[in-house]
């Protein structure tokens, strides 16, 4: 049952991994600009890019490039970075920890704050707490990080001086990234919470449970949120997976030294391995969240299970 469920799901993975590469190799060659310019400077001689050009392979066709990153990848060898010269894979563990501090502590915000807001609007809907929940989760929706980011900045840090400005330094440092992350994804995730228990509410076992002298209570938690969630499973690991691409915003506005300041700072230098690899750890980590997802889904509803693919 688990590899009838598991394997075409893998193997859609595995093809849409492949084409992420494939696209990102492309589209970042296409980009104008030089990173052997960036590495040497515009007055270098023309003789010494030459030889630097040849001896980082840039000299080849872009389709034998691809082909070369394409065999490295299968040897698990991420490449070495144009800048630096250190192997990618050292970089890339260099800035995960971060990357993954921020999105674990955006994510418990984001539950914390979207778990009672979404019950509460269902349980009173129509009434001011339902209006203002909904209110707040729209605000969360239209705001974007990169304007989010700076007034947390001005308020939180300038005004108040609660915490730093940027960097990692200390417990205080993470607060104002996550809730700039965390914000966003309570919004959605709350406004999944309230439609699907306003609409499991309604259901004739919920009836059935009320009939048998339940209080309201028991009514709402143990029969109602419970298959309220499955809907919201699904949407909490898109949820997880944009938390990744969002911290390339965040981590720049906030000088967090993660994933996604990584990969802004190799654009910049044209560093094209650096950013293909970050770019694919990326779309790695999205498409196993929503394997994982997938799985979960179908070890909690057993329709899934039941579904032939």
């Amino acid at each position: 049952m688990f590899i009838r469920i598991f394997l075409p799901r893998m193997l859609t993975a595995l093809g849409v991994i492949f084409g992420v590469v494939c696209m990102v190799f492309l589209l970042l060659h296409l980009v104008p600009g030089d990173p052997v310019e960036v590495m040497l400077g515009e007055s270098a001689q023309p003789a010494d890019r030459e030889a630097l050009r040849q001896a980082l392979g840039l000299h080849q066709p872009v389709h034998i490039q691809l082909l070369a990153y394409i065999k490295g990848l299968a040897h698990f060898d991420l490449g070495t970075s144009l800048y630096s010269g250190r192997p990618i894979s050292e970089l890339m563990l260099e800035r995960l920890p971060a990357t993954i501090e921020l999105g674990l502590v955006s994510l418990l915000i984001a539950l914390m704050v979207a778990i009672p807001l979404g019950i509460l609007a269902a349980v009173k809907k129509g009434t001011a707490w339902d209006f203002g929940a909904m209110g707040f989760a729209l605000f969360g929706v239209s705001i974007p990080n990169f304007w989010m980011g700076p007034m947390l900045i001005l308020v939180g840090a300038l005004w108040l001086g609660w915490f730093p400005v940027s960097g990692r330094e200390g417990a205080g440092s993470i607060v104002l990234p996550a809730i700039t992350l965390g914000t966003a994804m309570a919004a959605i995730l709350s406004r999944m919470i309230r439609s699907t228990l306003l609409e499991v509410l309604t259901e004739d076992f919920i009836r059935t449970a009320r009939s048998k002298g339940l209080t309201e209570w028991v009514v709402t938690f143990r029969h109602g949120l419970r298959n309220a969630l499955l809907p919201v499973i699904t949407l909490l690991g898109l949820q997880l997976g944009a938390l990744l691409s969002g911290a390339v915003i965040t981590e720049t506005v906030f000088s967090w030294p993660g994933i996604g300041s990584l990969v802004v700072e190799s654009i910049h230098r044209r560093d094209y391995p650096v950013v293909q690899a970050a770019v694919l750890l990326i779309s790695c980590s999205y498409v196993m969240v929503n394997l994982f997802t997938d799985l979960v889904y179908a070890w909690v509803d057993p329709r899934v299970r039941l579904h032939k693919p």
